[in-house]
């Protein structure tokens, strides 16, 4: 008799995510997965065939809800100012209602990056790069519509930014106040106007 699932998959890799960004893969155990899913072990492995697949799953489902979504909802604004002030506003919200103090998952990997395998090395490196692309086109249309000085450089400027994001992840775990928090958010802003 074929192997019939019980458990719905989204659902089990959405839990499999939170266990995934609040441990971390390496600290993230088989018996932690199946606690978290409610899954036995022969399902888990049916349905994801090992940790990693899972873990995989996981990566790219979080990559797709909170950096691609985010990112493409703030492009369709089409004002770069207001996109990348809403981007900073955002992220210190979260990370300000984040009681765990998780983070972002992308940039907690990014953080461990040399104990990852090579294909969470290229999701992690396809992610930060899309996001500092999402800046270069910001600053692009901003020097194009007259919102942002045309002698900045363009480059230069969206990778001072992607530095500004990920110091505001790393720090808001713990670190940094509401204001410090601000204060970052301050200097993006800087960069561009």
């Amino acid at each position: 008799m074929p192997w019939e699932k019980t458990f719905d998959i989204d659902d089990a890799v959405d839990k499999a995510l939170n266990v995934f960004w609040s441990k971390g893969y390496q600290a993230t155990s088989l018996a932690d997965l199946l606690s978290a899913t409610g899954i036995a072990k022969g399902s888990f492995y049916n349905a994801f065939g090992s940790k990693k697949e899972l873990f995989t799953k996981s990566l790219l489902k979080y990559d797709f809800y909170n950096r691609k979504s985010m990112l493409d909802q703030l492009a369709a604004l089409e004002n770069p100012v207001k996109a990348i002030n809403t981007l900073f506003d955002g992220l210190i919200m979260q990370s300000l209602q984040d009681k765990e103090k998780k983070g972002c998952m992308i940039v907690n990997i990014a953080v461990d990056l040399q104990h990852h395998d090579p294909d969470t090395v290229k999701t992690v490196k396809k992610g930060m790069k899309e996001f500092e692309d999402f800046f270069v086109d910001q600053i692009k249309l901003g020097q194009e519509n007259g919102s942002i000085r045309p002698q900045i450089k363009t480059k230069e400027a969206a990778k001072g930014l992607m530095t500004l994001v990920v110091g505001l992840r790393v720090l808001a775990r713990g670190v940094y106040t509401k204001s410090d928090l601000q204060a970052i958010k301050s200097q993006a802003l800087v960069l561009i106007q």
